[in-house]
């Protein structure tokens, strides 16, 4: 099946994703890293990890950019197309395992302060990193088993003597495909979404309720879940909804593809998750921000001076001065 897409627009957003996700991304896990190296926190290092997924989306995004311009055409090496697919899918899902125990950790923290604050151990954030990793990817492995489920439409069946990556496949290869699809909308969408629902509605309900809690604090909270919330629905959400879609129509839906694009906005949207989740994160942001501000204010000045020094010249004192000057020569 080949839809007709715009161009464009997948430019646009894969674009503005590296654009953004990138260096925001970057910066956040150099923070989380110097944080673990000095203080190991379990927050930390789920975020550490959360980093480390957007980061691998990021870097095989440019071929993603590649098979856009190439009207989806994969142009590039045929080994790259289920590597591509691969951290492509798996960062997103894994993404949204770690958004859910950061979910859990900040709820348990309020929730049960006493008790959490006896069992708040690393090593726990750490296996079940591990976990999130394995069971991530172990569900993305699809790419590869459905790749040699049926040689014969291997990367998808031919279109126009072109080749289009992970998008036509035969009816062998979807009857394999979609319930897989069907049990990562269960296990990898439904389940992090419901989880994270409960436990930031309640995070939100017991910290406004508590009265020495400073405003800014609050603000923090609000802003967390609601940034977290806002990544599931609009990045998550329709993209995990074709699955259903194309499990009850036997076949992948049209729309797919745009919804695939929301999910990979999750990268550039993380950053504000770290925002909130981080008081060394928003220094730092603040810092670099404020880094770039001054270079541009400086570059802006000598840009301008030029034309402030002309428009200096053409007033009435600028004439008097530089015929002054004239005279005395």
């Amino acid at each position: 099946m080949s839809v007709t897409i715009c161009t464009p627009v997948v430019l646009t957003v894969y674009i503005f994703t590296f654009l953004i996700g990138l260096p925001s991304n970057l910066l956040a896990f150099y923070t989380f890293l110097l944080k673990v190296c000095q203080k190991t926190t379990p927050v930390d290092i789920l975020l550490l990890n959360l980093t480390v997924s957007d980061i691998s989306l990021l870097i095989f995004l440019p071929f993603r950019m590649v098979e856009a311009i190439s009207d989806r055409v994969w142009t590039l090496p045929a080994f790259l197309c289920p590597l591509t697919s691969f951290f492509f899918y798996s960062s997103i899902y894994i993404s949204s395992l770690f958004l859910m125990a950061v979910s859990v950790e900040r709820y348990l923290g309020v929730a049960f302060p006493i008790k959490y604050k006896l069992w708040r151990r690393p090593a726990y954030a750490t296996a079940a990193s591990v976990v999130f990793w394995v069971v991530g990817c172990t569900h993305c492995s699809i790419v590869y088993i459905v790749q040699y489920q049926d040689p014969s439409q291997n990367r998808t069946a031919p279109f126009n003597n072109a080749s289009h990556c992970y998008e036509d496949f035969s009816p062998t290869q979807l009857q394999i495909l979609l319930p897989v699809r069907l049990e990562i909308f269960l296990v990898l969408f439904c389940l992090p979404f419901t989880v994270t629902i409960f436990c930031y509605v309640n995070f939100v309900r017991i910290l406004v309720a508590l009265p020495n809690i400073p405003a800014r604090r609050k603000q923090r909270a609000v802003g967390l879940a609601v940034a977290t919330l806002f990544n599931f629905i609009v990045c998550f959400a329709p993209y995990n909804l074709s699955h259903v879609v194309g499990f009850v129509q036997n076949k992948s839906p049209s729309w797919r593809v745009y919804a695939l694009l929301l999910s990979t906005l999750n990268a550039a949207l993380d950053p504000a998750i770290f925002y909130f989740s981080s008081t060394a994160v928003q220094r730092a942001f603040t810092k670099c921000l404020a880094g770039l501000w001054h270079k541009l204010s400086a570059f802006m000045a000598r840009a301008c001076w030029p034309l402030w020094k002309c428009c200096y010249c053409l007033s009435g004192t600028g004439t008097q001065e530089a015929a002054a000057q004239l005279a005395i020569a």
